[in-house]
This record gives C-alpha cells, structure tokens and sequence, in this order.
C-alpha cells in the first residue's frame, strides 16, 4: 500500500480526495501546512506528495524548492487551472507532475499511479538489465544514473525519460513517443512538460566539448540523445 501524504488548506477538497484515494487502496494522511511535505520528505515517511500550490504560511513552490535539497520523493503539484506559469516553476524545480484544481478523484488517482510506477514503487517495473549509452549507465531495477563514473541525482519523471532515451541512444525519439513510454500517456497540444523535464535533465548532463547539449532537439518532432 502506498503512502501518500496530501498537502492543501482547502479542507473540502481534501477530505474528498482522501476518502476516494483510501477507497482506491493508498494509505493518505493530509495536512494543511507545507511544512508537514518537507518533514516527510526528510524522514521518508510517504510514498508520494501531493502539494498545492496555493497555501498559507509557505507556498507551494517555496516548500517544493525545500524539499529537493533533501530529497527526490516524487511530488505532484496541485495548480490553478489554467496558471501555465505555477506549472512550469514546478516542474523547473523538480515536480514530477501537475493536476489543475479543480480536480476529479479519478484524474489524482490516475495520476498518482503513473508517478509511482515510474518512481518503482508499484509492481511491473522495466526490465532490470543494465543499460549503457556512451558515459551514460543506467540501472532500471534500482532506478539510478550513473554519468561519467559519478551518481546522477534525477527525480523520478526525469529518470523515465533519460531511460527512453538511452534506449534509443543516437536515434530521433519522438515526443509522442516519449509521452507514451515516459508517462504511459499520449502528448496533448500544448503539454510542455516533456520539454521543461528535459532541460532539466540536460543541466544534469552538463555540455560536450564542442558545446552543444547531450540531448539534442528537433523543432516539432522529439529528441535524441548523443552517445560520443
């Protein structure tokens, strides 16, 4: 049984989402503060967080900031609908996705599934071979990076996609693709999230000697990850 921890001062919504996730099989607690999220984030005591962008005290981004100096527990952002721009700095810092209020039960739940079966945390994992690209050496069963001989700290969503694209190391990866391996989902019109989670990944990865990215880019189609 997973853990989840729901932070929201929106007490309504929230007892609806705990009684529906309970039902679903998830072990919630809630709170209302951000600081419970970064207390759990310390002491690994949830699976999962969900976090609303919207609270007294410590926003949500200032509370997301916090936890990833500590920990790469997965994490989804609760925004307004519509607020591309609360979106987009939570994926920057490091959310592994996001759900516009006001939600559906079903939508969290379904979501919450994608994030901990990419994070390892439910059953059906991919293939635990170890798989090289270049410097690059991946570890699916375990779900780390190595690049370069050294730990690559990546967080769950940002781990998927590198893991897409090393297996296509040198070849175009569409971002219909992508979506679909990395987040079990097809690409909607105008998601970015694919496009904010590998630049990330790409400030990780550093540059090559001749300056360019490790991933490269194609306008409109997908991406590709260079091996020398």
């Amino acid at each position: 049984m997973s853990k989840v921890l729901l932070v929201d001062d929106d007490v309504e919504l929230t007892m609806l989402l705990q009684e529906y996730l309970t039902e679903e099989g998830y072990d919630v607690t809630t709170d209302t503060d951000g600081r419970a999220a970064i207390a759990a984030a310390a002491g690994n005591a949830v699976d999962i967080i969900v976090l609303d962008i919207m609270m007294p005290r410590m926003n949500g981004i200032e509370v997301l900031q916090r936890i990833r100096k500590l920990s790469q527990i997965p994490v989804l952002m609760l925004t307004a609908r519509g607020d591309d721009i609360d979106r987009i700095s939570g994926l920057n810092l490091g959310a592994d996705d996001y759900v516009a209020k006001p939600c559906s039960p079903g939508e969290l739940a379904a979501r919450l599934r994608a994030i901990l079966r990419r994070a390892g945390q439910s059953a059906g994992s991919a293939s635990t071979d170890t798989l090289r690209a270049g410097q690059l050496v991946i570890h699916p069963g375990n779900r780390t990076v190595e690049w370069r001989g050294q730990p690559l700290d990546l967080t769950g969503t940002e781990f998927s996609l590198l893991e897409v694209l090393a297996r296509s190391a040198g070849q175009l990866v569409q971002k219909q693709d992508i979506s679909k391996r990395a987040f079990g989902k097809p690409l909607t019109p105008f998601d970015r999230r694919i496009d904010v989670h590998i630049s990330s990944v790409r400030q990780k990865l550093g540059l090559r000697e001749d300056g360019q990215s490790w991933i490269q880019s194609v306008r409109g189609q997908g991406y590709q990850l260079l091996v020398d």
